[in-house]
C-alpha cells in the first residue's frame, strides 16, 4: 500500500475535537460544572470525528486501486489492539471500584465490547465506525469505476434519503444513526482527492476557524428544540473538515500548530483513556489537594497516559500486525503444465 500522508490541520482538528470529549466529560468529576454549562460539546467533537473518517478514507484510498484485505488489515490493526486494551482496562477498574461511573459488568458486555457491539461510554462510538470501514468498500468500488458501478452511487443515494427520512433510525452503535456524518465526509473526501486546485485564499481559513468555533457554541448560544443529530450536523461538520484540510495559512497558524497536532497523534488513545484516568486521578489526588486542583492534574494524567498509550500500545501494535500482514507468505501461482 502506498505510503499514508497526513494533512497537520487535521490532526490539529483531530486534536481539537478529542480535547471536547474530554471536557464535556468533565461535570463528571466536578458536578458544579453543570450550571453553567447549559449544553456539552462531546456530540459535536464526535460528528467531527465521524466526518472525519469519511473524508480521510476517500482521501487516503478512493485513487487507488480496490484492496479490500489489505486496506481492512490496516483499519483494523489501527484501531482494535488499543481499543481492546482499553475495554480490559475498564472492566479491571469497574471490578475493583463498585463506583466507577462508565462500568463494564458480567462475561457478556466484556465480549459484546470486545465484539464492537457495545455501547458503554465513549466506547458507543466505534461500532459505526468500523460499520462504516465495510461500508466503504462499496463506495471506493463506485469511486474507482462510477459507470460500471454506478449501482451503488444509487443504493447509497437512496439508502440515505429513507433514513434521512426515517429519522436516523437505530440505537447509536448502528451506522444507520450516523450515516451521513460519514457519506457526507467521504464525498467530500472524494472531491477533495479529485480538485487540481482548492479554495486557498484567506476567506477559507477565516471561514474554517469562523464555522468551527460556532458549531461547538451554537447550542449554547441559540438553544434549540431540535435534535443535534441529522443532516444539519452532518453537512456542517463536513464544511468544517473540508475547509481545515484546504490549509489556507490562517486556519494552519491554529490547527497546524505543535501542540494541537501533537494532541491529534495521540487522540485515539485519549478518547479511549480520559474518563478512567481521570476517575482514577481525582480517586488518588482528591485526599491530598482540593477538587480543582486534583481534576487539573488528572486531566494532565489523561494526556500523559494518552501519549503513553500511543507510544507503548497503539503505534507498536499497528506497525506489528501491518508488518506481519505484508511479509506474510504469498501463494506462488501453480506452475503451467
Amino acid at each position: 500500500m502506498a505510503q499514508e500522508f497526513r494533512i497537520a490541520s487535521l490532526d490539529g482538528l483531530r486534536g481539537i475535537a478529542a480535547s471536547a470529549v474530554v471536557f464535556s466529560h468533565l461535570p463528571f468529576f466536578y458536578p458544579s460544572m453543570y450550571a453553567w454549562m447549559k449544553v456539552g460539546v462531546g456530540h459535536e467533537a464526535v460528528a467531527i470525528f465521524f466526518s472525519l473518517s469519511g473524508f480521510l478514507m476517500s482521501l487516503l484510498y478512493s485513487n487507488r486501486p480496490v484492496d479490500a484485505g489489505n486496506y481492512l488489515i490496516h483499519r483494523f490493526a489501527r484501531i482494535y489492539p488499543v481499543y481492546a486494551v482499553a475495554v480490559l482496562f475498564v472492566a479491571v477498574l469497574s471490578l475493583a471500584c463498585a463506583d466507577y461511573i462508565q462500568p463494564l459488568h458480567g462475561v457478556g458486555q466484556i465480549v459484546r465490547h470486545l465484539a464492537m457491539l457495545g455501547s458503554t461510554g465513549v466506547f458507543w462510538s466505534i461500532p459505526p465506525e468500523i460499520q462504516f470501514y465495510l461500508f466503504f468498500v462499496l463506495l471506493w468500488l463506485w469511486f474507482q469505476n462510477p459507470i460500471r458501478y454506478q449501482w451503488i452511487g444509487v443504493l447509497t443515494a437512496v439508502l440515505l434519503a429513507v433514513d434521512a427520512y426515517l429519522g436516523f433510525p437505530g440505537p447509536g452503535i448502528l451506522l444507520t444513526s450516523k450515516l451521513p456524518y460519514f457519506l457526507f465526509g467521504a464525498f467530500a473526501g472524494r472531491l477533495f482527492a479529485i480538485q487540481k486546485t482548492r479554495p486557498d485564499g484567506p476567506v477559507t481559513g477565516v471561514a474554517a476557524l469562523a464555522l468551527l468555533v460556532f458549531f461547538f457554541l451554537c447550542r449554547s448560544l441559540i438553544p434549540t428544540e431540535t435534535t443535534f443529530w441529522g443532516l444539519t450536523s452532518a453537512l456542517t461538520g463536513t464544511v468544517i473538515v473540508y475547509l481545515a484540510a484546504c490549509s489556507n495559512r490562517i486556519s494552519e497558524a491554529v490547527l497546524a500548530s505543535r501542540p494541537l497536532v501533537f494532541i491529534g497523534k495521540i487522540s485515539f488513545s485519549l478518547y479511549l483513556f480520559h474518563v478512567p484516568v481521570i476517575f482514577i486521578g481525582t480517586r488518588l489526588l482528591g485526599g491530598f489537594i482540593s477538587t480543582e486542583p486534583a481534576l487539573l492534574l488528572s486531566i494532565a494524567l489523561a494526556y500523559v497516559f494518552a501519549w503513553a498509550s500511543y507510544t507503548i500500545i497503539e503505534d507498536p501494535s499497528r506497525r506489528i500486525l501491518t508488518g506481519l500482514w505484508k511479509n506474510r507468505p504469498q501463494r506462488l501461482p501453480a506452475p503451467a503444465e
